[in-house]
């Protein structure tokens, strides 16, 4: 066994809590009948065996004594704190039903499925991963789970491992797979379930029934953490304004969390920008009257929070976007070189949208024609958008000094936080939350189940009173464009501008932007008052309030 750290060796012995429900033989209590949240027709169509099925709620019962079965686990997608846990949990949940039962664990992903890459996850591997950060006890990876060929080599390892059941843990795209996975094991009846966990840090895995994607606690709390570190040292220095950007491509989760906790002069809020059809000017100038108004009060530092995926949140932007993705879906695109396929994309734009093109920095507008990512995205997080923004600042600010408008200084540091926070040891939320939600799959597989994602909710009340479940994977679904196609996924949840969340941040964020009222969270406490070990996000706080 490698060596270990002693947080690491303490943090080993700490024993996650459970819902009450999970702490003995439950029985499933069935809801209502449950419809997708989009395109009901279509899903229903698509999903014909593991559409329309109930929410589950798990209470104290009497659990049947159950034969000996097999479960198998892919970490799927990017890492987020607590991954370990939901398998430990997971693992703990099996053998607690029968002490025969075994865990296998597919090698980087859902590709280990297809190509017969797993290892048995033993008591004593499983001992030194409980409570860590990080996925590296199998590894994840992100090959999609979408071809008839890929479903039957899966079944074939599935059937020679005795395996009964699949749990799959990842993000909406990642649980899009699993209902897939799932609806197609159902339809030709081979007896093995798939259930979902519901994990990015992006937060944006949410909805009436998932109050949290796990990871988002830790990640905001690590990210917390550094902008703490960089307010105390800004407001020491007084002679920078720091430009953060964060992860969150397709949401501002972590960004609207972080200024929460942080308090920092500005926090863009992409879906903001959209509602209110800013341009990127109008987004420059935005921070560029903050840097002003605060140096009229001879304050040239501060600090400002940038989500990663802004830049698509910009309607001009977005909508130049849009047509690039379906250019560069089109078979004539796909061959080309990069200079190429930079000239081939020009040729096809609308007017409007080639005018937008050829106002972006060369950087930017390269990037946003050129590579995608799997799912057929903008890789938004090469974009440094945070120095693109600083730099546009910096030009509107010297205008506004020679028009005798502007008479301070604009240093500039730049940051991007967003490895740093995928693998941070979880806090205690997060290990309670992820063991729960592996605990509660085992118990959705002894009940049958499949196509359901592990639900685990009520989460700022004491653990104990924690509501375990299950709820269709169908139900949060629609359908929406990827790769030039309609194809089904789960519904992102944006920041709601009507949500407390935000609304607690717009009423103060005047008075942050002029004031140097920053907070200094300080590290992840893992020992100590339940009142600083335990506390959940202020996002959830906010909405459970």
């Amino acid at each position: 066994m490698a060596e270990i750290s002693a947080l690491q060796a303490a943090r080993a012995q700490y024993q996650p809590k459970l819902p009450k429900a999970l702490q003995g033989p439950v029985v499933a209590v069935e809801g209502k009948a449950t419809e997708s949240v989009g395109n009901q027709k279509e899903i229903k169509e698509l999903f014909p065996n593991t559409y329309g099925m109930p929410v589950i709620t798990f209470e104290a019962g009497n659990q049947p004594k159950l034969e000996p079965f097999n479960v198998g686990i892919i970490l799927s997608g990017g890492q987020a704190p607590g991954g370990h846990n939901v398998i430990s949990g997971l693992f703990d949940g099996v053998k607690s039903l029968n002490p025969n039962n075994k865990l296998y664990g597919f090698i980087l992903g859902p590709g280990g499925l297809v190509d017969h890459k797993y290892m048995e996850i033993t008591p004593e591997l499983m001992d030194q991963y409980r409570n860590t950060g990080g996925f590296d006890i199998i590894g994840s990876g992100r090959t999609k789970l979408e071809e008839v060929d890929q479903f039957e080599k899966g079944i074939q390892i599935l059937r020679e491992l005795g395996i009964k059941a699949l749990v799959i843990i990842g993000g909406d795209d990642s649980n899009t797979n699993a209902c897939v996975l799932a609806e197609y094991y159902a339809a030709k009846k081979y007896g093995v379930q798939v259930i979902g966990c519901p994990k990015t840090i992006d937060g944006d895995l949410k909805n009436e029934q998932i109050e949290t994607s796990f990871g988002f606690d830790t990640a905001c709390k690590t990210y917390s953490e550094l902008i703490g570190n960089i307010q105390r040292d800004c407001n020491s220095a007084r002679k920078y304004w720091h430009f953060i950007k964060l992860m969150g491509r397709s949401a501002s989760h972590i960004a609207l969390e972080c200024a929460l906790q942080c308090q920092p002069n500005i926090c863009l809020i992409s879906e903001e920008v959209e509602a209110k059809a800013m341009s990127l000017d109008d987004v420059v100038t935005y921070i560029a009257k903050a840097v002003a108004d605060r140096a009229e009060e001879g304050n040239n530092f501060g600090t400002v929070l940038i989500p990663e995926g802004i830049i698509e949140f910009i309607p001009a932007i977005k909508k130049l976007i849009a047509q690039l993705n379906d250019i560069l879906a089109t078979p004539e695109a796909q061959n080309l070189g990069r200079s190429e396929q930079i000239d081939f994309v020009k040729a096809h734009l609308t007017k409007d949208n080639l005018a937008v093109f050829n106002s972006l920095p060369t950087s930017v507008a390269r990037q946003l024609a050129l590579d995608r990512d799997p799912h057929g995205n903008v890789q938004v997080s090469l974009i440094e958008t945070e120095k693109l923004l600083s730099t546009m600042v910096a030009a509107k600010l010297d205008q506004w000094k020679k028009e005798g408008k502007y008479v301070g200084k604009f240093g500039t540091q730049h940051h991007f936080f967003g490895y740093e926070g995928r693998c941070a040891a979880p806090s205690n939320y997060d290990a309670d939350y992820c063991y729960s939600l592996g605990y509660n799959a085992s118990r959705l597989i002894a009940n049958g189940k499949t196509g359901y994602m592990s639900v685990i909710k009520n989460t700022t009340k004491p653990a104990a009173e924690w509501i375990a479940g299950g709820v269709p994977i169908t139900m949060m679904m629609n359908l929406e464009k990827r790769n030039g196609k309609m194809k089904p996924v789960i519904r992102k949840a944006l920041v709601e501008l009507d949500g407390a969340p935000f609304k607690y941040f717009a009423s103060k964020r005047a008075e942050w932007a002029k004031q140097t009222a920053y907070v200094y969270p300080g590290p992840i406490q893992y020992w100590g008052p339940s009142e600083v070990c335990d506390q959940t996000t202020k996002t959830l706080q906010l909405e459970q309030a």
